[in-house]
């Protein structure tokens, strides 16, 4: 059957939520820290940033500030300088996916065997989209590829995801959206308590006092919230960001991204409890079911 515009954004955006709980839990998995602090990273401080980033931060601390774009610039120094006082950044890749196969095998061994079966697949929809301006997803793309199908398959719905992440930021950027401004709009539109999401990501009172009058002065926000208008325009951004990133999941064929989607649904609240039980209930806030995130 051949999908519409609005069957694929649909989709894509069924497909993209899977992928951020796929992937997310591993941000805060304790393994995965543990592994990064074997690698002599007292703690594991600034895991996240250095095991995100590792294919992107030998490029240097701004241009992953750049592409990680809504994060304080500060923190992504601090952490990616700490990785580099005590080891390599193909290390801490490597710690990261010995974590993500041990943890797939562990918390979710019946979707294994077909997740591993896909990665040529998965490969082909990642190489089909376009490297113009997307710097994370490019930098993830030239790694060598792993023999393990496993973490190969895991790693190609990575790439996607990161292709989307870094569109998101380019619709942003388009659209004259600073950091700050694009959390404020993002948490209000997932229904988050009051500015969470941008203050996690660094911002503090005066920068968001800035975001706010920025935002009221573009119709957005009223009286130091954001406003109908505002929550609609994050609405749009939102459908054009599916609308493009429809394009890995085009390539990858409508029935193998439903399977894709089944299978992975089928587990996916698994990951989301691993991030309650080791970060907290907000963290990694595109992997969560918000009332405002899921209109259409």
């Amino acid at each position: 059957m051949t999908l519409d515009a609005e069957d694929w954004r649909e989709l894509t955006r069924a497909a993209s939520f899977e992928s951020h709980r796929l992937i997310g839990w591993i941000y805060w998995d304790p393994r995965a820290i543990e592994n990064y602090a074997a690698l002599g990273v007292p703690n594991g401080f600034g895991y996240y940033i250095a095991s995100r980033a590792a294919m992107l931060a030998p490029a240097g601390n701004d241009v992953v500030t750049a592409a990680f774009y809504s994060i304080h610039p500060a923190f992504i120094s601090v952490c990616l300088d700490e990785c580099r006082k005590h080891t390599t950044f193909d290390a801490v890749a490597d710690a990261r996916d010995r974590a993500v196969v041990e943890g797939l095998r562990e918390y979710a061994p019946e979707i294994c065997d077909e997740l591993a079966g896909s990665a040529p697949a998965l490969w082909a929809a990642a190489d089909a989209l376009p490297l113009g301006a997307r710097p994370l997803f490019a930098a993830e793309r030239a790694r060598p590829r792993p023999s393990d199908p496993l973490i190969s398959a895991w790693l190609a719905i990575n790439c996607i995801r990161e292709w989307r992440g870094d569109t998101h930021w380019a619709l942003h950027v388009a659209h004259d959206i600073g950091p700050i401004e694009a959390g404020v709009l993002d948490g209000a539109w997932r229904a988050y308590e009051a500015d969470w999401l941008p203050r996690s990501r660094g911002a503090d009172d005066a920068a968001l006092s800035a975001a706010y009058d920025s935002l009221e002065r573009r119709g957005w926000a009223s009286d130091g919230s954001v406003n109908a208008a505002g929550i609609a325009f994050r609405q749009e951004l939102e459908d054009r960001l599916d609308d493009l990133a429809s394009l890995a999941w085009r390539t990858f064929g409508a029935e193998p991204t439903r399977s894709l989607v089944s299978l992975v649904g089928s587990v996916s609240d698994r990951f989301v409890e691993r991030i309650d039980a080791t970060a907290g209930p907000n963290w990694m806030p595109a992997a969560r079911h918000h009332p405002r995130s899921r209109r259409t």
